[in-house]
């Protein structure tokens, strides 16, 4: 049975799954497949992902192709809680979600989705794939594969496979193409300065903004908050950090990109704005809150929470207390005043300033979402491990979505296809 916060909200809730349904194209298609051949007959699917309206319509087009779906928020702080009760409200998915839950009823929630003794799973940070290997090992035997969809979630499953912990394929849905070219860099683009603008009403133009990466979801707000007249200074590590990803060769590119590039420990000086986008830990730390400026706005488009390390921020101060939805002022024992958003979560999806990413963004990720489970209710034999997303698949998404746009490219000409297999001189 479903536990969300407020059941007389789903009437709210409805009006927010029919906009995204009348903007979400790709997935309609692949609903109306679904409902024809029902490819997921049968199939239990657990899923831990940001619930609001884009997620809902991901877990009707499951159960348009004939699974039982069991979903939990991927975080705390992001349910939008009328579309948590419309979604439970029907009876057709268990919802487990409400916003601002303790950690305590996190995992609570996240359990109960493992109750329904899922298939395939589909994860946003890897907590719930966490879970199976650790507390919950007495249902590995019942997975068939997972999904993930988050960068922070891969580097996580990456460490897992290397050490051979990984006991079932996932497919990692953040690194297709039609996923994290959109999703990471636009969607995050707009949805972290919309959030960060809600909580804040400050203006961006002639502040100095400092964005903590510039993996895709850096570039993105990077590009934005310059395009709305921000002096934008990129934080960059000289090391390797996760599979192929290294902060010398980003942060070459973001000075090649027009932005000053330097450490944190010579930027926390200058930043008005800070924008966390690593997915590592202690990004913002004691060391860089003491030398920040008074009135600093503090804003995490990461994962997790501990980016930026509220706990030293906690210890400076003399006095918290939230000045307003989403602000928390924290009092520094000098006098100054730092200013941490959405208590250091996702900005962008923390509710109710954050809304997530665009529709039509989503409407992409989804669908490689909904694909991809296709391709692991099939039952071929997979190793366990991380899996790209097969290339046909990731292309047939992109099609989609263009198509959707009323935009239809043209195949190469067979001369053209053989020219390019071709490597003698001259042919």
């Amino acid at each position: 049975m479903s536990k969300v916060k407020n059941i007389s909200l789903a009437a709210e809730g409805q009006k927010e799954l029919e906009w995204a349904r009348l903007n979400m194209p790709v997935l309609a298609k692949i609903r109306s497949d679904f409902e024809k051949a029902k490819p997921l007959k049968g199939i239990r699917i657990g899923v831990a992902l940001h619930l609001e309206k884009k997620t809902g319509i991901l877990l009707e087009t499951l159960v348009a192709a004939g699974a039982k779906v069991a979903a939990a928020s991927c975080n705390p702080l992001t349910t939008d809680d009328r579309v948590a009760s419309a979604i439970a409200q029907d009876g057709k998915i268990e919802i487990f979600a409400w916003a601002g839950q303790t950690n305590e009823e996190y995992y609570w929630c996240l359990n109960s989705v493992l109750d329904s003794k899922p298939h395939i799973v589909i994860d946003d940070g890897c907590d719930l794939i966490n879970l199976l290997h650790t507390k919950r090992k007495d249902l590995l035997s019942n997975i068939m594969g997972g999904c993930e969809e988050t960068t922070t979630g891969i580097v996580r499953l990456w460490a897992m496979h290397r050490e051979g912990a990984l006991k079932f394929p996932v497919f990692a849905v953040n690194n297709a193409h039609s996923k994290f070219l959109l999703d990471n860099q636009f969607g995050t683009a707009q949805s972290a300065t919309e959030a960060i603008m809600r909580c804040t009403n400050k203006l961006v133009a002639g502040k100095t903004v400092v964005i903590a990466g510039y993996g895709w979801c850096g570039r993105g707000i990077a590009s934005r908050m310059k395009g709305m007249g921000a002096n934008v200074i990129v934080v960059e590590v000289d090391g390797t950090l996760g599979p192929h990803e290294s902060g010398l060769q980003r942060g070459l590119q973001a000075l090649y990109d027009g932005y000053r590039v330097m450490d944190m420990d010579k930027a926390a000086s200058e930043g008005d704005i800070f924008v966390t986008a690593t997915g590592n830990k202690n990004v913002l730390a004691k060391s860089h809150f003491e030398k920040m400026k008074d009135g600093a706005i503090l804003a995490n488009a990461g994962h997790f929470n501990n980016e930026i390390n509220e706990v030293e921020l906690k210890k400076m101060s003399k006095e918290t207390h939230e000045l307003k939805d989403n602000v928390m002022q924290y009092s520094l024992k000098d006098g100054r005043r730092l200013y941490l958003l959405s208590e250091g979560r996702l900005v962008n999806l923390s509710r109710p300033s954050g809304q997530g990413h665009p529709i039509e963004i989503m409407d992409g990720s989804f669908a490689v979402q909904a694909l991809c489970v296709q391709e692991l209710a099939k039952g071929k034999k997979m190793p366990a491990g991380v899996h790209n997303v097969p290339k046909e698949l990731d292309d047939s998404v992109a099609r989609m979505l263009l198509e959707s746009q009323g935009i239809r490219l043209q195949k190469p000409t067979a001369e053209q296809a053989k020219y390019a297999e071709e490597w003698k001189e001259g042919t």
